[in-house]
């Protein structure tokens, strides 16, 4: 078998535009195209256009689809209507979290569940599994899609003026078959940056077209290329959870600040139900480590696994730290014991290599953009 990283349907196109790529869970792709704060900050002001094409895109169709993922899955498929879409969790019998999902309704009987990349082949193989009980299909249609992503305050426009799809009409976490720049794709109004915009999941051989429609179509509005260092900034800003640092299988979804998503009112059993029962009765009497967001006073920009602490004792760890473009100041969401969560908390810092830096504790997320 080939370790050769995978190469998405724009790889040539990045190249191109000279691209730094890095290898990201098995993929070549775009780190940034020039500086990342520029990136970042086009994507806040204006629009940025990024290629997600590493996602893992996964079909279940079949007149028993939605009770097969209402079993693997956390969350409530059954109330998620025809072109609307719903974050969710896969999760093990324990609870620990497998991956976060986005879970696209696309007709009657048809679901499309997009994992990340990292987590894809083992997010397929466990819906595979679970789904085995139910009359329902479960394809791998990674190979299917390529998948851009247009974000920012200018996207609506911009999309716009390559498209004659009902872009007003559609609601955030929705998707819409439509034609932009003449090629078909599902138009989606999600993403993971904090700002408005939409992902496009169209097939390979029309994602350079698209792409290029979309350049030219923005070239007014200040549209640029965007690589996932940016990415990561942007959804930090957000305060949005990355897996692998925020959300693990050593966590339960009620670790995370995020039992929300996690729907016991459903029909039926489903993967992880008694562990998790357990798990939110536990956080509701006696809640663990909370994540909460921490603003620099100095400097030095905290990394994943640093140290929170508070009176020489050890409260919590980072889980993801970066320079904010838009606060002008280093960042970093942190699990830290419920005494020492309460934003403004006197007292706590950052060991950043042996040396005490103060933070200032705040809820997340950092930035909400203005509707």
């Amino acid at each position: 078998m080939s370790n050769a990283p995978r190469l998405t349907a724009l790889d040539a196109l990045h190249r191109s535009l000279g691209a730094t790529m890095t290898d990201f869970a098995g993929w070549d792709m775009p780190l940034r195209y020039g500086s990342e704060r520029d990136e970042h900050n086009a994507v806040r002001t204006r629009a940025g256009l990024f290629d997600l094409s590493h996602m893992g895109e996964i079909t279940v169709t079949g007149p028993e689809a939605m009770k097969a993922l209402n079993y693997a899955l956390v969350g409530n498929i059954a109330t998620i209507g025809p072109g609307r879409a719903r974050y969710t969790m896969i999760c093990q019998e324990d609870g620990g979290i497998v991956d976060d999902l986005i879970v696209y309704r696309l007709g009657e009987t048809e679901y499309m569940v997009v994992a990340n990349a990292g987590n894809a082949q083992i997010v397929l193989d466990a819906i595979t599994e679970r789904a085995a009980g139910f009359d329902a299909e479960v394809r791998d249609d990674r190979d299917a899609y390529a998948l851009i992503a247009i974000q920012g305050p200018e996207s609506p426009g911009i999309l716009k003026s390559v498209t004659d799809a009902d872009l007003d009409g559609l609601k955030y976490y929705a998707g819409l078959p439509g034609t932009v720049a003449g090629v078909p794709a599902l138009i989606a109004r999600t993403g993971y940056t904090g700002e408005d915009g939409f992902e496009l999941f169209v097939a390979p051989e029309h994602a350079e077209r698209l792409w290029r429609a979309l350049t030219e179509a923005g070239q007014d509005a200040g549209l640029v290329p965007c690589g996932l260092s940016c990415r990561d900034t942007l959804r930090l800003e957000a305060g949005m959870p990355l897996y692998g640092h925020e959300l693990t299988t050593a966590l339960t979804p009620f670790d995370a600040g995020l039992g929300r998503v996690v729907k016991f009112e459903k029909d039926g059993d489903f993967v992880g139900r008694e562990a998790l029962e357990a798990a939110a009765e536990k956080a509701a009497a006696n809640p663990p480590r909370k994540l909460v967001g921490l603003v620099a006073e100095g400097r030095r920009v905290p990394r994943a696994g640093f140290s929170v602490v508070a009176d020489g004792e050890v409260v919590g760890e980072v889980t993801s730290g970066a320079p904010s473009p838009t606060l002008g100041k280093p960042i970093a969401i942190a699990y830290v014991d419920a005494a020492h969560a309460a934003p403004g908390t006197a007292g706590v810092g950052i060991d950043i290599r042996g040396t005490h830096e103060a933070y200032e504790v705040v809820a997340l997320p950092f930035y909400k953009r203005q509707k």
